[in-house]
């Protein structure tokens, strides 16, 4: 058993991580937040004064179209609105609503306090060092 633990696979170790994650932000966030990962991971590439669809498709990731079911899924709950930009009448801005404020700040405020209690755990440079290849093993399985 302990032989299995150690030859785990990364989709395996990144689920554990990514549950254990979601578990600690519904320990702390406001009862009937109905987020999963996908909607605070949009959420969390939103600007203040709100960001175009295919800025947060590029910085989180994830497909244009994924990203408008997401989008809307959020708007539907009321996270977020969509408002002209007034750069360019064609496009639309995802401004994020007083609701969507408030559970940026506190997934922010809690994804902070969870990267604190890993640093003491591991010690900073050694959390500092997973947090650097786990970017990097990210930018490598985006452009494959």
């Amino acid at each position: 058993m302990a032989r299995r633990e150690l030859d785990l696979d990364l989709a395996v170790v990144i689920s554990r991580i990514t549950s254990a994650l979601q578990r600690a932000l519904a320990d702390v966030l406001p009862e009937g937040d109905q987020l999963g990962p996908r909607h605070r991971t949009v959420l969390a590439f939103v600007q203040p004064d709100g960001s175009r669809a295919v800025d947060l498709a590029r910085e989180s990731g994830q497909h244009k179209q994924v990203i408008g079911t997401l989008v809307d899924e959020l708007e539907a709950l009321g996270y977020v609105r969509r408002a002209p930009d007034p750069t360019d009448r064609r496009a639309k801005l995802i401004v994020p609503t007083e609701r969507g404020h408030r559970q940026i700040a506190g997934t922010a405020a809690a994804i902070a306090d969870v990267e604190r209690r890993l640093a003491a755990a591991l010690g900073e440079p050694a959390y500092r060092q997973f947090k650097q290849s786990a970017r990097r093993v990210a930018e490598i399985l985006r452009e494959s």
